[in-house]
């Protein structure tokens, strides 16, 4: 792990970086335009949100099909949009997905049957061109989580009564789950800056990957009640008040967005630094040293997702606005690593 201690070790631990190694790929689907977040139906399907467009996707059988649009749905311009997307753990009997997505006064969260209009359980988060987080996910505890950014608003992930710079933890329909660390708060976590990924381990430890600003990206784990220091410290920075990462990269090596807990490894989608990260996940928690994969490969890499069948569904992120397309992006990826 790269530590945060003096530009000295920082310079000595960039060149000793792990190489890249190999991985089997193999593409899915082509042709997407910014696809954002990926989850599986019971039935082994797949459907993924289109970030500026605003559409749900369905992918089954290697054929995609628009789902429906959310029409409230609003691009910034930059990092918002329709982002985030969560199945329902009782999705056979209720059909219910969430989607994490920007409006023009706002991001929130709907939940909905599809094909029909969102109905919003959260509102009032609040947006910007950059950082507005957007992932969701439900945990081993059925509740869900949703990780949100600073909005460009560095003191609002120190501020326990902003929604902003936060993971949250809700029950389905947008109430504080009834053990929050804060009582009648959705805020489980604080300090953080732009985080992008949330996954669990098989004990329930939750791991969440997050956008540092010029120095130091991160991988956390997150406990409630923990505040991981943003805006106060970037990266480790060894102060009792906040919770140090368990990782910590360069900038231009991560820019993490997505991460998932697969095959007893976390795995980390990196934008700028166009790598998937692989990190040895202990019994403990405890990490490994990081390993790099499809580096430099596939561009901008954005959502890994565990497959049904055992693999790693990995979508890239070469339309946006900082990428640099080939002629089949984006793409979502199957991954063996």
């Amino acid at each position: 792990m790269i530590r945060r201690t003096c530009a000295v070790v920082a310079a000595l631990m960039l060149a000793l970086t792990p190489a890249a190694v190999a991985a089997e790929v193999k593409p899915v689907a082509t042709g997407l335009d910014i696809p954002w977040g990926l989850a599986f139906l019971p039935d082994g399907s797949a459907l993924f949100t289109q970030r500026d467009t605003g559409q749900i996707m369905s992918l089954k059988d290697g054929q995609v099909a628009e789902v429906q649009k959310i029409e409230d749905s609003e691009p910034t311009n930059g990092e918002g949009g329709l982002m985030g997307l969560a199945v329902s753990p009782q999705f056979e009997s209720d059909q219910t997905v969430f989607v994490f997505y920007s409006t023009s006064e706002d991001n929130r969260i709907a939940k909905l049957r599809l094909g029909e209009a969102p109905q919003p359980i959260l509102t009032g988060i609040a947006k910007n061109r950059y950082h507005n987080g957007g992932r969701l996910a439900f945990g081993p505890d059925g509740m869900l989580y949703a990780a949100t950014g600073d909005a460009q608003d560095k003191p609002s992930a120190q501020d326990p009564d902003s929604l902003n710079g936060k993971i949250l933890r809700m029950t389905p329909d947008g109430k504080p789950a009834p053990d929050n660390p804060f009582g009648d708060s959705l805020v489980y976590s604080l300090g953080h800056r732009n985080p992008q990924g949330l996954g669990w381990d098989d004990a329930g430890r939750l791991y969440s990957s997050e956008l540092g600003d010029a120095t130091w990206d991160e991988v956390n784990l997150i406990e409630g009640g923990k505040n991981y220091g943003w805006p106060e410290c970037e990266g480790e920075c060894g102060n009792g008040e906040f919770t140090d990462p368990l990782v910590t990269w360069p900038t231009r090596e991560s820019s993490p967005s997505g991460l998932a807990v697969h095959d007893g490894n976390i795995y980390v989608a990196a934008l700028r630094g166009q790598r998937l990260w692989q990190i040895p996940l202990n019994g403990d928690g405890s990490v490994g040293e990081p390993v790099a994969l499809l580096a430099g490969e596939y561009g901008r890499l954005r959502t890994p997702v565990s497959a049904p069948d055992g693999t790693l569904w990995v979508t890239t992120s070469n339309q946006d606005n900082n990428g640099s397309p080939g002629a089949d992006d984006d793409q979502i990826l199957s991954v063996t690593p």
